[in-house]
Order: structure tokens, then C-alpha cells, then sequence
């Protein structure tokens, strides 16, 4: 029983890795919605077997990044205009009880930490709007952290995924300096405690980023899904073989 237990967490380690590279990916525009993601491909590329591939296609498609289709076609999600708007919404409402809950409780070390992520923010400024997105993200999940409530840092990662998802279909340029300035405005007003400000605040940033990023369809680019992941694989797996090329996913898009 001990040896199925150990195989049980390796398999649920190769699971989360193969998530996490592939949520990060998809956060980062590497893999565009719409684009296959083949079992096949998958193992290859993390040299683990097609089950272990399904099973985390299974926890993203759980999280709403990616498709279940018919005869086991896994594809990034591709929401309509109303469902990326809709999950826009409910962050907001979510996010709002977030720092309701931290307005004036947080330590100095976890101001502190808010800050030197978004100093991080700032020095990617000039880089990849990609980078930048991910970690605007990035800020909103760990406040959720910090709330130490397992529901809401949950359902917050999760729609924070989706609306990063929908980045890649409707956008402008993502603005960076306007999601800097925001967050640092988030601080100051949970450091001073202002229930109703940094709510008022919270739901002003978010349907700022919203109004930025529901605007236009983009259009789609052609590239080989082992390339894609070839940079989210911590010790890439060589090819044994080169799987069919890809129907064209969607061309980047950014906040």
C-alpha cells in the first residue's frame, strides 16, 4: 500500500507540472485559444505516459482553460464575447470581498511583499506585454493569498486564468503603467484601511482592465505545440518524432 501511495503522488506531481506549465503557457499567450493539445504531443513533451496527460487536461478543463471535445480532443478554450465579459464581472464581485477581508489587516511583511511584486511589475515594463500580464495576475492571486481562505484563493485563481484567457481574443495593447499605478493605489488603500475605498478601488481597476481588454478578435498565428512548450518544460524531453502540424491558433493579443 505504501508503494501505491508513492506512485499516486508521483502521478499527482506529473499532473500539476504539466499544469502548471500549460496554465502558464496559456497566461502568457504561448497557446492561444483554440490551439489542439494532443495526449500524444503532451507526453512527449513531458515524457509521461497519454494518461497522465489526460488527466491534466481534465483539471484544466475543470478550471475552464481548456475543451473536452468528442473523440478526446483537448483544445485551449475559446469563450464568446458574453462569457469573458460575464467572468470579468464575477471577479470583480469576487475581488472585492478580497480586500474587503485584508483592508487594514495586513502585516508590514505582507505590504511589503505586495510591493516588491509590483517593483517587479515595473521592471518588466519595457518587455514582453505577455510577462506583464502574467504578472498583473499574478498580484491579484496573491492577495487572494492572503486572505488564507482556501475558497477564495480558488475561485480567484481560477477566473483570474479565464479573464487572462480572454486576453488573447479580445484586447487593446496591454497597458502596463495603468495597471502599476493601480496597484500601487490598491496598496496604499489597504495599508490605510479604507474598507469602501479599496473596494471602490478594486472594482474601478478591474473594470478598467475589462474596458481595455473586450474589444476586438485577433488574428491567428501557426505554430508546433512543442515548440510552444519547449520553454515551460523544466528538463525537455527530446522528440522522438514530430507530431502533425497545427491547425492556426489565434495571433497574441494583451490586455
Amino acid at each position: 500500500m505504501a508503494r501505491d501511495a508513492e506512485q499516486g503522488r508521483a502521478s499527482s506531481d506529473k499532473v500539476g507540472t504539466i499544469c502548471r506549465a500549460l496554465r502558464r503557457a496559456i497566461i502568457e499567450q504561448a497557446l492561444e485559444p483554440g490551439a489542439k493539445l494532443p495526449e500524444d504531443a503532451l507526453g512527449e513533451r513531458f515524457g509521461v505516459s497519454r494518461t497522465i496527460a489526460r488527466h491534466a487536461l481534465g483539471q484544466l478543463a475543470a478550471e475552464g482553460l481548456v475543451e473536452l471535445r468528442r473523440n478526446r480532443i483537448a483544445v485551449v478554450a475559446t469563450p464568446s464575447w458574453q462569457e469573458a465579459r460575464d467572468a470579468f464581472d464575477i471577479r470583480i464581485e469576487l475581488e472585492r470581498l478580497v480586500v474587503r477581508q485584508l483592508a487594514g489587516r495586513l502585516s508590514r511583511t505582507q505590504i511589503a511583499a505586495l510591493g516588491a511584486h509590483v517593483d517587479a511589475e515595473e521592471a518588466a515594463r519595457n518587455g514582453p506585454d505577455a510577462v506583464s500580464i502574467r504578472l498583473a495576475t499574478e498580484f491579484h492571486i496573491l492577495l487572494a493569498t492572503m486572505t488564507e481562505s482556501p475558497i477564495l484563493i480558488r475561485y480567484v485563481s481560477e477566473i483570474a486564468y479565464r479573464c487572462c484567457l480572454t486576453l488573447s481574443l479580445f484586447s487593446r495593447p496591454h497597458s502596463s503603467e495603468c495597471a502599476i499605478n493601480e496597484h500601487r493605489l490598491l496598496i496604499e488603500a489597504l495599508a490605510g484601511g479604507d474598507v469602501e475605498q479599496v473596494m471602490a478601488l478594486m472594482h474601478d481597476h478591474l473594470d478598467s482592465v475589462a474596458g481595455r481588454a473586450l474589444v476586438a478578435q485577433a488574428k491567428p498565428r501557426g505554430r508546433d505545440i512543442m515548440d510552444i512548450l519547449a520553454p515551460y518544460v523544466a528538463t525537455p524531453t527530446p522528440a522522438r518524432r514530430k507530431p502533425a502540424a497545427l491547425p492556426s491558433p489565434r495571433r497574441d493579443a494583451a490586455e
